[in-house]
């Protein structure tokens, strides 16, 4: 079934759309869940967190990349999980080290909405390889070894393109003003 198809189950309240969410995006939502948490029945959960959120949320939205917008639902929905469970300690899974690899680039008391667009600008303008390895890492929360293995290229690759590309945003966001 289609994205379009699917946002009109939902648009006609159909409890089918929820099932064609799940057969369509069901192990993509889990994925990025599970790379948060490292934890079945927290991924589980979040992933059914996140069925109820896009059935409040359609309508009135009417997202135009659904799976796109899944993912960011679900990553939330993940984060907000792994905040409460890990409030006074460090857990096992990727957050810690994703948010400590970014923390020199985005520490800053700017506005959100003008880091997201330069944010978006930077990542426009990348090639599309070192792109989706960034947005693996930063987004989906990958390890190095899971990147890694999936483009078929060494760890050390993986990380020498992370670091280049860190440093090339946070040049990027001090020209601009957005950090010191």
């Amino acid at each position: 079934m289609d994205d379009g198809a699917i946002i009109d189950l939902y648009v006609a309240r159909s409890e089918q759309a929820i099932a064609a969410t799940a057969a369509k995006y069901g192990a993509y939502c889990y994925t990025i869940s599970y790379n948060i948490l490292h934890s079945r029945e927290d991924a589980d959960e979040c992933v059914n967190d996140t069925y109820m959120k896009v059935w409040h949320a359609i309508p009135p939205t009417r997202p135009r990349r659904f799976s796109a917008y899944l993912a960011k639902l679900v990553r939330n929905v993940a984060l907000h999980t792994y905040e409460k469970a890990h409030a006074k300690k460090r857990g096992g899974s990727q957050v810690p080290l994703v948010l400590e690899e970014l923390e020199h680039c985005l520490s800053s008391s700017t506005d959100d909405t003008e880091v997201v667009d330069l944010l978006n600008g930077f990542l426009e303008q990348l090639p599309q390889e070192t792109r989706q390895i960034f947005m693996s890492r930063y987004f989906h929360f990958q390890s190095i070894k899971e990147i890694a293995n999936a483009r078929q290229l060494s760890d050390s690759k993986v990380k020498m393109v992370l670091m280049r590309t860190r440093n090339e945003l946070r040049d990027k966001l001090a020209a601009e003003g957005v950090i010191r």
